[in-house]
């Protein structure tokens, strides 16, 4: 087998198709008219139309109902399960630290804290939300939830009262 160079290089059978040339005479199937039809709007040079126009036809897209409803002021928040803080080595946990841990992508969206598993050691955690039974588990097993504010969660400026 010969090694991938860029000379061996070729693409996918099919994926590659010669352009259209137009008005070649009768035997390409697009000689005389070039496909244009004849005379009108269409045929003439400059012709466009709008996406969705369909010529006095009620367009597709009003035809269709409207579906669902989107909140502009839904909050998003990054979900972090109690059972994936064993992965961070410290005791007090940030945005900064859940970052480093790898938990959350990034230390500006606020986190929200779940109770899905379960808690081994005492955790000081700083989050913008948490859930109340995640609360309930970090303090019966001696932690404490600290709700940080979304300006201090997303400027990664997490300090102490």
């Amino acid at each position: 087998m010969t090694p991938m160079e860029l000379h061996n290089l070729k693409p996918p059978a099919g994926s590659k198709k010669s352009r259209k040339r137009v008005g070649r005479g009768p035997g390409s199937g697009m000689g005389k008219t070039s496909g244009r039809g004849h005379k009108g709007q269409g045929s003439r040079s400059g012709h466009t139309h709008r996406f969705g126009n369909e010529g006095g036809q009620w367009p597709l897209q009003r035809r269709l109902p409207k579906v669902g409803f989107t909140n502009i002021f839904r909050k998003v928040f990054q979900i972090v399960n109690i059972a994936d803080l064993s992965k961070c080595e410290a005791n007090e946990i940030d945005a900064k630290t859940l970052v480093e841990a790898g938990l959350v992508k990034k230390a500006n969206v606020p986190i929200k804290l779940l109770a899905n598993g379960d808690v081994d050691k005492a955790y000081t955690i700083k989050v913008a939300a948490s859930s109340k039974k995640a609360t309930e588990k970090i303090e019966a097993a001696g932690g404490k939830v600290e709700l940080v504010t979304k300006a201090e969660a997303t400027a990664g400026k997490v300090e102490e009262a």
